[in-house]
This record gives structure tokens, sequence and C-alpha cells, in this order.
């Protein structure tokens, strides 16, 4: 027996703590939705009215009727999301498998390297990725953004950890049955990873879908602006529209939720293989 089952009020404090933790979380995400509905004046008039007094829909009609490019910024994020999601729960995944399964020359080199990757912050690969992208004359282009984004030294080391875990017996079942390795991979371990690769396409898909810094980098035509780029040409130097921010903040929200909600039956279970020996 655990010490919370043997002490019923441990329970009690945990759900107490848990509960206040989660109040707390929310607090301000409830705020901004609050603020989606308050004109502008209402929110920087600084009174601690929770619920709007002055309830209106104007900002969402601005954003989704008035503003031109606001379906063009949302299409650009969806799409760079959903591309570089799939690339990297192929290219990861691959990466993680051979790491974990195959026998090359220079193996313990690229996981040695793989994992000096992860001690590197991505904001000091900024400036190199830009020249590397002016150079090619990627600037400003759908495939500057996905192409450098497309692996992750992260998810290659996560998704080596859950192959090592992976049962050989269904590999060697495979490979007497005539499959090759690349067979094996996609026809019994590729569909038997759905926990691992649920868990890497909630991180990747948000991670993507928030990324701020490479859009800022490298897109400078307010067409090719995704979201969260967009969103800050509302804000001018003397003046910021906050009830339109607040407003596209809460559509830009939801498909990050979607993507949760889709892939939560899977996403506990993948984090929680995914660190098991190495």
């Amino acid at each position: 027996m655990t010490h919370i089952s043997r002490f019923p009020w441990l329970r009690l404090l945990l759900y107490l703590l848990l509960s206040v933790y989660a109040l707390i979380t929310l607090i301000p995400f409830l705020w901004a939705l609050s603020a989606s509905f308050k004109p502008l004046a209402e929110i920087i008039s600084g009174e601690p009215n929770f619920l709007p007094q002055n309830f209106t829909l104007d900002n969402y009609r601005q954003i989704f009727l008035q503003e031109p490019l606001f379906w063009r910024w949302l299409f650009n994020s969806v799409a760079i999301a959903v591309c570089v999601t799939i690339l990297n729960l192929l290219l990861n995944s691959m990466a993680g498998y051979a790491l974990a399964r195959l026998r090359f020359v220079g193996k313990g080199f690229w996981f040695f390297l793989i994992l000096a990757v992860l001690a590197v912050p991505a904001q000091i690969t900024l400036i190199p990725t830009f020249l590397i992208l002016k150079a090619i004359a990627w600037l400003n282009s759908y495939q500057g953004m996905i192409v450098p984004s497309m692996v992750n030294a992260t998810f290659i080391f996560m998704m080596r950890q859950f192959f090592v875990n992976f049962p050989k017996e269904l590999e060697e079942a495979a490979q007497l049955d005539g499959l090759s390795p690349l067979g094996t991979f996609r026809y019994i371990v590729w569909p038997l990873a759905k926990p691992a690769l649920a868990a890497q396409a909630v991180f990747v898909f948000m991670g993507s879908w928030n990324n701020f810094l490479l859009p800022l980098v490298i897109l400078f035509d307010p067409e090719m602006f995704t979201l969260p780029l967009g969103l800050n040409t509302f804000k001018g130097q003397y003046i910021s529209y906050w009830n339109y921010i607040m407003a596209a903040s809460m559509v830009f929200t939801l498909p990050a939720l979607g993507i949760y909600a889709f892939f939560n039956r899977y996403f506990i279970q993948g984090v929680t293989f995914t660190g098991g020996k190495g």
C-alpha cells in the first residue's frame, strides 16, 4: 500500500494542492478569454473586472472580417505545423530506430553527436540558420520554415529510448517471415509505436505552432507571416490593440487544444514508456 492509500487525508491534501495549482494556471487564460469580449477602452482602463462590463463580439468580427491577412496567417501556421509534425514523426522515428536496433559504422559517434546537440540552445543556431537559408535563397518561404525544423534531436533520443524497450521477439519473427529491416519498421514497429508517436506529435506540433523566433528572423513579407508573428502587428509604437490580440490568441489556442485532445489517450502512455533503460 502506498502512503496516500493508508492516509486518506494525504489524498485530500494532494487534491486540494492540485486544484489550487490548476486554478492559478487557468486564471490568466480565463482573463484572456474574458478580455477577448471587451472593448479596448475597458481593457486599458485598469479596472479589476474579471467579467466584461460591455460584452462585444466586435473583436472577433475585426480579425475574421476586417483584417485581410488573418486567414492567410492561419493557413501559414497550419500548413507549416502539419508539415513539420509529419516530417518529424517519420524522420525522428527512423533515426531513433536505427540507433536502437541497427548496426552501422559510426553509430556511437552519431548518438554522441545527438546528445551534444541537446545541450545547444536553439537561439544560438538562429544566425547560422539565417545565413544558410539566405545562401540558398530560402528566406521568406515555406521550405525555409519547414526544412530547418523537420528533425529534432530531443525526439530522436526519445524515440531511441522507446525502441530500446521494444520487444525484439516481434522483430525476429518478422525477419523469419522474410521482412527486411525497412519492412519490419514499416509493418511491425511503426504501428505499435503509437504511444511514443502521439507524445511526439503533441510536442512537435505545439513547438512549431508557437514558434516565434524563427519566423521573426526569416520572414519579412506580411503575407508569409505565421499567427504568432501576425499577432505582433497589432502592437504599435504608441498603442497596442489588446482586444484584437486577445481575440486572435483564443483562436490561436484552439488547434493546439484539438491536437492534444485527439492524441490524449496515447499521450501519457507515450511519455511514460519513452523513459526506459538506455
